[in-house]
């Protein structure tokens, strides 16, 4: 049986000057610790948490390796990489960073996803994402860090609130979760999960077809659609009308972008149909969100 690392271990395998630790702060299914590091090539076993990398100071090209394949970005302050528990992985950096990481373990997880879609967990996984486009993640972790470095009244009860926070957000944007199979129908595979999530992510500014999303796992509309619903508790529509108001989000605050482009980058038909569905989902217009955001 594989041994899991925890994260006060990493050192061993990751030399680098502690900034902040959050092991005396009595925190549950969370935690925090910072580093400064030089540029380095590691090799860090399996660990036992799920790891949020926030990049806090420097910019380097990082390279990294899980289950085989090399991922490349180039990184800098403000920029997120997300790593699965249980996964070997291989890092290489040129240049001196500061790194705040966030580990969420698996009960903390794997008990949000349960709340989320009341239905047992099998498994979740973190995508492999050496840089994911997400400010909302960065921001969360740099408070979380702030409260294990001051602390104060109602500091645990702030982290809990904001591991909630963090923990549901990762799981809407860059999970795969496998539920337990249902003894009345079949959810899809893992595997299928996966393909499917994939696949829409990657052709999200086109015009995606239920007969296309089927046909990335081989099954037939029908079949997917019952599956997919038994899977992830939503039809294949909605969450792919979900994917879309999530990539809007982040383009209307990271960029300047008119709405008219975003609306087509995220495959709406047009800005009235942006406007439209964006405010059913949050509440308010694109233009609302990116002035108070």
């Amino acid at each position: 049986m594989t041994t899991l690392i925890k994260p006060e271990q990493l050192p061993i395998w990751v030399p680098g000057q502690l900034t902040v630790c959050s092991s005396d702060a009595g925190w549950d299914g969370i935690s925090v610790r910072g580093y400064r590091y030089a540029g380095s090539d590691v090799l860090v076993p399996p660990m036992r948490d799920f790891m949020i990398v926030a990049y806090r100071r420097g910019t380097t090209p990082m390279r990294r390796r899980v289950d085989g394949q090399w991922l490349e970005e180039q990184l800098a302050p403000g920029d997120v990489s997300l790593l699965t528990r249980a996964a070997d992985s291989h890092w290489v950096w040129d240049s001196d960073i500061e790194v705040v990481h966030v580990y969420l373990t698996q009960e903390e997880l794997a008990a949000t996803c349960k709340q989320m879609y009341e239905r047992d967990i099998q498994d979740v996984e973190l995508r492999d994402e050496v840089k994911a486009d997400d400010p909302a993640i960065h921001h969360t972790a740099m408070l979380i860090a702030r409260e294990a470095a001051h602390g104060g009244a109602g500091s645990s009860l702030l982290v809990e609130s904001l591991s909630c926070q963090l923990a549901v957000h990762i799981l809407r944007r860059h999970a795969h979760v496998l539920f337990r199979e249902s003894h009345t129908h079949d959810g899809l595979t893992f595997r299928q999960e996966r393909a499917v999530r994939d696949y829409i992510h990657e052709h999200l500014s086109e015009n995606i077809t239920l007969d296309d999303i089927a046909a990335s796992v081989a099954l037939s509309r029908y079949h997917f659609a019952r599956r997919f619903h038994a899977s992830t508790g939503t039809t294949p529509h909605e969450y792919v009308l979900q994917q879309r108001v999530a990539r809007a989000q982040t383009l209307l605050i990271r960029t300047n972008y008119p709405l008219l482009d975003i609306a087509l980058t995220c495959g709406f038909a047009d800005q009235s149909h942006l406007n439209r569905v964006f405010k059913k989902h949050t509440g308010v217009t694109p233009g609302h969100y990116r002035k108070h955001s």
